[in-house]
């Protein structure tokens, strides 16, 4: 699968970053400029996810796959790479299989281990917004309102809405599939033990890492760290951008 991309920066490393769950590159971009004054920035959208294409398979493996043609199609090596949630889990399982291609790995809050399914009312919210019915931005936001209390997790979701042609408006991501393959999202891959240099990064008011998680991190990632942001949460990069630059640009430019 050809993914969608954009590039910031010219000079350096190439960094590739991946989003998570309902969302795209575009909301790396505000990072991506200060990241780009000494690295190639390719801001990937994951299949079934931004522009990149709709599919009817979605699995963490094919996402590597695509990852994988992506890095060879584009002839990048010795690779920094960044994945937040879902994108972590991406990047975790592409650098188990890949880890040659690879300079140094960072996972935003996220680790190795299955999840329990809690995306219920984010997806209700989503499958049953009619937007043909509904017409226009206001009237989807109002929508989701009725089951989704966070004012920020709207607005994120409302990002991934569009204008089609003639006028109909349209969800960048597949939701059909994603509610359809929310169980696999959540679950295990197969992760196997890799030794690139990693980051773990985790926020304060987050338990998607855990205290008791440094168990796994340790064990299938020998060589990492784990940094936390106070004051943070699941979108750490988004709720403490400063704080985030500045804990990944110095481990990053670490020798």
């Amino acid at each position: 699968m050809e993914l969608f991309y954009r590039k910031i920066g010219e000079e350096g490393r190439p960094l590739i970053i991946l989003h998570g769950l309902f969302g795209s590159g575009d909301n790396w971009q505000t990072l991506a400029r200060s990241y780009a004054e000494d690295h190639q920035v390719y801001l990937v959208d994951q299949r079934n996810h931004g522009r990149s294409p709709h599919a009817d398979e979605f699995s963490y493996q094919l996402m590597v796959d695509d990852l994988t043609k992506f890095v060879e199609d584009h002839d990048l090596t010795d690779v920094d790479m960044i994945g937040h949630s879902m994108g972590g889990k991406t990047a975790m399982l592409f650098a188990s299989e890949h880890s040659y291609a690879l300079n140094k790995l960072i996972v935003a809050d996220m680790a190795p281990k299955p999840y329990p399914v809690h995306h219920q009312k984010i997806l209700e919210a989503l499958t049953t917004a009619d937007l043909r019915a509904l017409g226009s931005r206001g009237a989807v936001s109002k929508h989701l309102e009725q089951l989704i209390e966070e004012e920020g997790v709207r607005q994120f979701l409302l990002k991934n809405l569009y204008w089609k042609n003639k006028g109909e408006l349209a969800w960048r991501f597949n939701i059909p599939v994603l509610n359809r393959e929310i169980g696999a999202i959540v679950d295990e891959t197969n992760q196997q033990i890799c030794l690139t240099d990693t980051l773990f990064v985790r926020g304060s008011e987050s338990d998607y890492i855990t205290d008791e998680d440094q168990f796994y991190l340790s064990h299938y990632f020998p060589n990492s760290e784990l940094e936390t942001i106070k004051g943070a949460g699941h979108w750490l990069h988004a709720e403490a951008p400063e704080t985030f630059l500045a804990v990944t640009r110095t481990f990053l430019e670490a020798l």
